[in-house]
């Protein structure tokens, strides 16, 4: 029997951040509206919805599961079909052991996928457990190029003498939040034969942005980074009757499971939020209301680099709420101060305003998403406060 002050710890666990000002990129669009709430605290008991299974999750007529994931879903990321899966980790590793496994079928080994050089790390880890090797774009100066595209995958066949599976692009980048131009980079794989995956994880939610559109094959999203849901959830969308056939295979030994799905992904609390935050998030992305949000953040950068005290790394004008900076200021700051390079999060913890990990001063990145000027505006004037409370400006 385990003491009781073993388990003190766990009687409560809390943040103490609930009426912060967050700036954290993980979670601004990740926030839960009312509705997803009220959906947690129905829905937040075990698996919940899995009283009301057949046997296929997406299938589920009451609540609305079928609905949304067969109708509104594929509509909003511009797919044929669409699941609801455990993450945007997950959605890519599908897709990923899915083009392996075709290939494989047919003799093909020593396979490999080709990626944007500022992949996410579970990109990479996906590959990886697919048993695919990657070859990345190179480095770029501010932001990837359709060309960039062209000469990894010219490299991969001359060095392995084949095609690339897949060609993923991620979208935005999850340091710099720069937006690549999607429609060229799918233009410039197909014209090799290879499908494009983009990786949605900070925009699908966000932004506007449509698989169709752009003519991608297969488009992954985070519910719990983007989509207001808790998580982890994610979504994942594919075109083309063939490419969705071998996608969501069934499996041999029970005919309603997909194999790629382990036979259900998000069940509960998850699925319910992303549903119920849903109408919310079809409305912030709508155009008007995006180019609202890249005004405010455009704006909110441009008070921060007139200071000179900071400077945004990647575009510029920027084109999405998420942002690096370099903040010399700061970085003297905590060269000089008692508490070094943990000063900041101090400071910042004291004006209610978290997102900012503990220790980062140099440089930091940090999401705008959903703020409002108003906020916006206290979180600027909250860096103006410290630099001069430390003599720095």
């Amino acid at each position: 029997m385990l003491e009781h002050n073993s388990l003190q710890m766990f009687q409560y666990i809390k943040r103490d951040t609930r009426d912060f000002v967050n700036i954290d990129p993980l979670q601004t669009a990740g926030a839960l509206t009312d509705a997803a709430k009220d959906a947690l605290l129905e829905w937040g008991d075990g698996y919940s919805v899995c009283d009301y299974c057949g046997g296929s999750l997406d299938l589920v007529k009451k609540p609305p599961i079928y609905d949304f994931v067969h109708k509104s879903l594929p509509e909003f990321l511009g797919v044929d079909e669409a699941r609801v899966m455990n993450g945007a980790r997950e959605s890519k590793f599908a897709v990923m052991q899915s083009l392996a496994m075709a290939a494989a079928e047919k003799g093909s080994k020593d396979n490999y996928v080709v990626m944007d050089s500022w992949a996410h790390y579970s990109s990479k880890v996906a590959a990886e457990n697919a048993g695919l090797d990657i070859i990345f774009t190179k480095k770029p100066e501010s932001e990837i190029l359709p060309e960039d595209f062209a000469e990894a995958i010219e490299a991969g066949i001359k060095e392995r003498g084949k095609k690339p599976l897949l060609a993923q692009i991620t979208y935005p980048d999850g340091s710099y939040g720069n937006l690549a131009d999607l429609k060229k980079i799918v233009q410039v794989s197909h014209e090799y034969e290879v499908p494009v995956l983009i990786n949605g994880a900070y925009s699908v939610g966000r932004m506007p942005v449509n698989a169709k559109e752009v003519g991608a094959d297969y488009i992954v999203g985070s519910g719990h980074k983007s989509m207001s849901a808790c998580g982890p959830v994610g979504v994942l969308g594919v075109n083309g009757e063939e490419a969705a056939a071998q996608l969501f295979r069934k499996s041999k030994y029970n005919k309603v499971k997909e194999v790629a799905l382990l036979g259900c992904t998000s069940r509960g609390a998850p699925i319910m939020t992303l549903m119920a935050s849903f109408p919310e998030v079809v409305r912030r992305t709508q155009p008007e209301n995006w180019e609202k949000e890249v005004t405010l953040a455009q704006s909110f950068i441009k008070r921060l680099e007139d200071s000179g005290k900071f400077k945004l790394f990647g575009q510029n004008p920027h084109k999405h709420d998420l942002m690096f900076f370099e903040a010399p200021g700061f970085f003297n700051i905590s060269e000089k101060t008692k508490r070094g390079r943990y000063f900041l999060y101090d400071e910042l913890k004291e004006k209610k305003i978290h997102g900012i990990k503990p220790g980062l001063t140099k440089n930091f990145k940090i999401s705008t998403f959903g703020l409002g000027k108003e906020k916006l505006d206290y979180v600027a004037e909250s860096f103006e406060e410290i630099l001069k409370k430390y003599d720095e400006i």
